[in-house]
């Protein structure tokens, strides 16, 4: 009786289970299978994974509505709905799209994303085409494709970015708008903390993107600290971690005994999905095109990235770069201070010393917390900190030797030595809670409340003597350093300053034709040197708006201000304080996308007044009283035009050109309407690559030229100025404008092997760049290199 009952109760259970099935199979747009994908039934703990040929099933299921959401490593995960009924077997095929195809990389990066760590100098969830600020973005695709290895290689495709000095080329330092030096920064955080704006040098391999902000930056990045700050900043972003496993190597060989390996690598940590890293390395020896100049650097580049949830994420990135290199003083002006008389140096000539050297050590880390509170609201933190260490002996070119009739002999110069060593330590905490598209009623705000805390200090020690030996540069000269020179005392100077900022930022549209932008940020800085501390704090408001007459089209405009409070603590002649001084800047133009954002074009007009500046006062005969009073009127406007990305599947362009009128205006050091030096009013660059089809598919041909304008070597002193090179009342001359023109040729002969060809200055074109009289260095003239490169 117990027997028929327990069979009876086992088979009444069977029944009610559904005999119900769903199968699938999964592969990629190769058609081959993707093995070991999670598959799971959404809404439900029901899940699975698929076997080494990418099969799956799921059986026993009751009847009903069903989602299938089907995810692997280095895909893009995808869902199907099935209606499943009683005793039903559904069989079903996935597709899974590589990440690395979802969108075509641009010129500008991806096109459907925002260029990665963009919100470190905006701190908006917002695409620089929705930003009213200008904003150029050069991606990692732009510097394959150019061959790019320094910053101004990659800067030179962002119209008004232009080489400041190179001082002797051991740095690079970039200006735009007519500002000297702006500020360079690395991840979002001050690489060099210097206020002259001396320059860096960095390593391309692991730049993902280069983001050049034009124009006051003091909203999210703080007061202007630098002479440079109100033209603007460059952030330098490095590569982060793929959930998909890839990577390349490759071999450079090039002009001038140059050897240059590097590596990328990257994917998930024991094929999990939520684990990745990346590491990229170079390292690097070449000669120069001058005799006895030699260089090596090591490069290093870390990252790892961990999703703790479906809302958080913590990236951890590390990069360290370390490069020894020969200073070149470069040439000397065979003339007087108006004269552009620049000698053009043989190769064979050196006018250094062979035990010159110039070492870089830089390490930068940062460690970005994100968390989605919402699909709509983000807590953000991020903490970056950076660590730069120079050593630098050298070579200096002195003053012009004398006949005995008192004549200058241009070609005869005395020759001294120096030795110099600089720290730097800056650091960053920014927190951000961020909302994006939040509704009130019938209007959206896209906004962002947050503040951050900035550490910077420097100390730097020096040591020189003015004449070691003379020299004449139209001969070989020793190289030999002598023994047992008399150098002066050691000089030592440094500060540190802290500085925490309050930022908050609001976007607001009310339609689809009518955005404003609001914000302001408020500022409190304390700066520490040997002799004393000072304090101060400012107030930097935001406003602009943007209208979209048409779809793709947004005209905008803005006005922001920055704070200058190096020179506040300046007394007037009462002995008062005057306090900070100020930027103003408007800017107004257009932003458009075309092509299904594959194109964009941008056309900005900018205008920057420094009306409220601490100036010197000077007696009848130019001797300071030593006291200062607010006035002056420096000024900056100009135009830029921009145009990148792909006119045709196969044609990509970048095009660009910059008017800048930059004049010294009621200013008591400088000559009224002077500009500042090394300021050209024109420069302009072009640039296409082609990718052929058909029977020459694999096949890409690229160009680029490249206009700086004359600029003046000097400022114009009015009379009071005297320092490096400048003689009162003399208008120095023009360093030459100059056009460089590079080719490009690349192969792709297998999906892993890719060979490219570059020919840079085709034309042997030289022009200079300069530093005052201090240092006149050329740009390179013609070479090649051949890159081949091996993709897995």
């Amino acid at each position: 009786m117990y027997k028929k009952l327990s069979l009876l109760l086992v088979l009444a259970v069977q029944l009610t289970f559904s005999q119900s099935k769903i199968t699938g199979t999964i592969t990629n747009e190769n058609k081959e299978a993707v093995p070991f994908a999670t598959i799971i039934m959404e809404g439900s703990t029901k899940g699975t994974y698929a076997n080494e040929q990418g099969y799956f099933e799921f059986t026993n299921i009751s009847s009903g509505h069903y989602n299938i959401q089907v995810s692997a490593v280095g895909y893009k995960s995808t869902v199907k709905s099935v209606l499943l009924k009683n005793d039903e077997t559904i069989a079903l095929s996935f597709n899974l799209i590589s990440d690395s195809l979802l969108d075509e990389i641009e010129l500008f990066g991806n096109r459907h994303k925002h260029p990665d760590k963009i919100e470190a100098l905006t701190r908006l969830p917002l695409a620089p085409y929705e930003q009213i600020q200008s904003i150029s973005i050069i991606s990692e695709k732009v510097i394959e494709q150019q061959g790019n290895l320094s910053i101004s290689d990659a800067t030179k495709n962002v119209p008004g970015v232009y080489t400041f000095a190179t001082y002797g080329n051991k740095r690079e330092s970039m200006s735009s708008r007519g500002f000297r030096g702006i500020p360079i920064l690395k991840n979002g955080v001050r690489v060099h903390s210097d206020f002259r704006g001396t320059g860096i040098l960095t390593d391309m391999q692991g730049v993902d993107n280069i983001q050049v902000l034009k124009g006051a930056a003091s909203i999210t990045q703080g007061v202007a600290t630098d002479l440079g700050s109100p033209g603007g900043v460059i952030n330098i972003v490095t590569k982060t971690p793929k959930y998909y496993s890839g990577g390349n190597a490759s071999l450079r060989i090039g002009s001038y005994g140059q050897a240059r390996t590097t590596f990328d690598v990257y994917g998930p940590v024991l094929k999990t999905d939520n684990l990745a890293f990346r590491i990229n390395g170079a390292l690097e020896r070449a000669d120069g095109y001058r005799a006895g100049i030699t260089s090596d650097r090591f490069y290093i580049n870390p990252s790892l990235e961990w999703k703790l949830d479906e809302k958080t994420t913590l990236t951890l990135e590390m990069d360290y770069f370390d490069d020894s290199r020969t200073p070149d003083v470069g040439t000397v002006n065979l003339g007087e201070n108006d004269v552009n008389a620049i000698y053009n140096l043989p190769y064979d000539r050196f006018l250094g010393f062979e035990n010159d050297k110039s070492l870089t050590h830089n390490a930068t880390y940062s460690v970005r917390f994100n968390h989605n509170l919402s699909d709509k609201l983000s807590l953000k933190a991020a903490l970056y900190k950076s660590s730069l260490e120079l050593d630098d002996k050298g070579a200096s070119m002195g003053t012009v030797i004398e006949d005995g009739f008192g004549d200058p002999i241009y070609n005869q110069r005395n020759r001294g030595y120096s030795i110099s060593t600089r720290n730097d330590d800056n650091s960053v905490l920014q927190i951000d809670l961020v909302g994006d598209n939040l509704q009130t009623g019938s209007i959206l705000h896209t906004f962002q409340v947050g503040f951050d805390y900035r550490n910077t200090s420097f100390n730097t020690t020096s040591q020189s003597i003015s004449n070691v030996d003379v020299i004449d540069v139209f001969n070989a000269n020793t190289r030999i350093l002598p023994g047992n020179l008399a150098f002066g005392p050691q000089a030592e100077s440094g500060s540190a300053s802290r500085a925490l900022g309050v930022v908050a930022q609001d976007v607001i549209t009310f339609n689809s034709w009518l955005k404003t932008f609001l914000g302001f940020r408020y500022s409190k800085t304390q700066t520490s040197t040997a002799t004393e501390t000072t304090e101060s704090d400012a107030f930097n408001p935001l406003a602009g708006i943007i209208l979209t007459p048409i779809e793709n089209i947004n005209v905008f405009a803005s006005y922001t201000n920055s704070s200058y409070p190096r020179t506040g603590t300046r007394l007037d002649i009462n002995g008062n304080p005057l306090g900070n001084e100020r930027f103003d800047q408007f800017e107004t133009g257009i932003k458009t996308n075309w092509l299904d954002s594959r194109l964009r074009f941008n056309f900005t007009f900018f205008k920057i007044n420094n009306k409220d500046i601490n100036l010197p006062v000077y007696d009848a005969n130019w001797i300071a009283t030593g006291y200062y009073e607010k006035g002056g009127n420096d000024e900056r406007k100009g135009i830029e035009v921009e145009l990148i990305g792909r006119v045709l599947n196969n044609l990509e362009l970048i095009a660009g050109y910059s008017y800048i009128d930059a004049q010294y205006k009621e200013h008591s050091s400088y000559v009224y309407g002077s500009a500042p030096l090394n300021t050209p009013k024109h420069t302009y660059n072009a640039y296409a690559n082609y990718k052929f089809k058909n029977n020459l598919e694999g096949l890409s041909l690229g160009a680029g030229i490249y206009f700086t304008g004359e600029r003046p070597i000097n400022d114009w002193s009015a009379g009071p100025v005297t320092h490096e090179g400048i003689v009162p009342n003399q208008k120095p001359f023009n360093v030459g404008a100059y056009t460089q023109v590079n080719l490009q040729a690349a192969y792709q002969f297998t999906t892993h092997w890719h060979l490219r060809f570059l020919l840079n200055n085709v034309f042997n074109e030289i022009g200079y760049n300069a530093y005052r009289t201090s240092y006149i260095n050329q740009t390179d003239p013609r070479n090649f290199a051949g890159v081949l490169t091996y993709k897995f």
